[in-house]
């Protein structure tokens, strides 16, 4: 089976233009497409037989409520407690085919139980092709699995099971969270038999790129040093107080090998994704209808800074047409969530569903504006 790692032996990007440079990359008609990264990446593949553990990371979780903003250092809990609380919401995802005999597994990863009536997130590159899926709770309890549903864009995947006394993560927010915050990963490292595993690091950085393939990009990827390893893949991300701020998705890897930074599609992305999941079976991802890229000002002392996004081109009838963006216009904000550079901005819509109502803050002519649209469906 499949697990996603992060290459960081990415060809040398291309020498920077001498004046006022303005592109970065480009942003295509969507919220779900971006820039191509100067950065490699690559699948490993290992099977799940003769005693040896499929490699898997992992992604994000469920549909959220509103979550008021929460301060985490001041209920952060010992590492034990957490995982008291955690390891019981997180299990092993077994894929094979089915023989007369039952399931033969022919790989794992991990997923996250999101309510007690039986809906588990994983990702989809754990679930999404398999023929057979079972699942394996933390007590040792095992059920047949059905898939529900999967989204390849954010490397996510809801699955159902029929059991009973269940235990759910609670959610958290990523919004109030901090570099430096506490960050403790669960999951079903190597496929290891006794249930999952847990390890704590911090929050290293937030809004990464991560190129899980060549045509493939996730955004907005929270970056932890807590300890992923194969076999993780969709298991929980949680802060100091054991709540649900991801689901584990990728590894960054070098020549020599697992680097030991790992990253997380986050909460606010997962909730999104798998409330659609649960109520259509698909995902509508939003569509602004824009190219664009990273524009940039002079600095007093002589460097340049990313100011957001300028508007090159505008396709008809998109929500970008219809809120009124012109040509030359620079988003500086979607939401209330300031836009510096292309890159933020797909994140921003990224938290966004087709038909949701969007308020940009643009720069017009050297003026501040705000105009309002409704995102159009990819």
């Amino acid at each position: 089976m499949d697990y996603y790692t992060y290459d960081f032996n990415p060809p040398a990007p291309p020498p920077p233009a001498p004046r006022e440079p303005r592109i970065l990359g480009k942003l295509i008609l969507s919220a779900v497409l971006g820039a191509s990264l100067a950065l490699g990446a690559f699948f490993g593949i290992e099977s799940f037989a003769g005693g040896e553990a499929p490699a898997a990371l992992a992604d994000p979780v469920p549909p959220v409520e509103a979550i008021p903003a929460i301060s985490v250092m001041a209920e952060e809990y010992s590492p034990s407690a957490v995982g008291e609380a955690v390891i019981p919401a997180v299990v092993t995802v077994e894929i094979g085919r089915q023989t007369s005999g039952g399931l033969v597994a022919q790989g794992s990863g991990s997923g996250v139980i999101i309510d007690s009536t039986g809906y588990i997130v994983t990702n989809d590159h754990v679930a999404g092709d398999a023929d057979s899926l079972r699942v394996v709770l933390a007590d040792g309890r095992i059920y047949e699995a059905t898939l529900i549903g999967t989204d390849p864009v954010t490397d996510l995947a809801v699955l159902d099971i029929d059991a009973d006394d269940l235990t759910a993560v609670k959610f958290g927010s990523t919004d109030e969270m901090v570099v430096g915050d506490t960050t403790i990963a669960v999951g079903s490292p190597l496929g290891l038999k006794g249930g999952p595993s847990l390890t704590v690091g911090v929050l290293s950085a937030v809004g990464r790129e991560v190129q899980t393939s060549s045509t493939s990009i996730l955004y907005g990827m929270l970056q932890t040093d807590a300890p992923i390893t194969q076999g993780s893949s969709g298991g929980a991300l949680v802060d100091g107080a054991g709540r649900l701020i991801g689901i584990t998705t990728a590894v960054g890897v070098s020549e020599v090998g697992i680097e030991g930074i790992g990253f997380a599609t986050p909460i606010e992305i997962v909730s999104r994704v798998v409330d659609d999941l649960l109520v259509d079976g698909a995902v509508a991802h939003a569509l602004l209808g824009i190219n664009g890229s990273t524009d940039f000002a002079a600095t007093d002392d002589g460097g340049i800074r990313p100011i957001g996004v300028v508007v090159e081109a505008i396709e008809p009838g998109s929500a970008a047409d219809t809120a009124g963006l012109q040509l030359g216009d620079v988003i500086t904000s979607v939401e209330g969530i300031g836009v510096d550079t292309m890159d933020e901005l797909i994140s921003a819509l990224r938290r966004l569903g087709a038909g949701d109502l969007i308020g940009l803050e643009i720069l017009r002519g050297g003026v501040t504006v705000e105009i309002q649209g409704t995102l159009g469906t990819l």
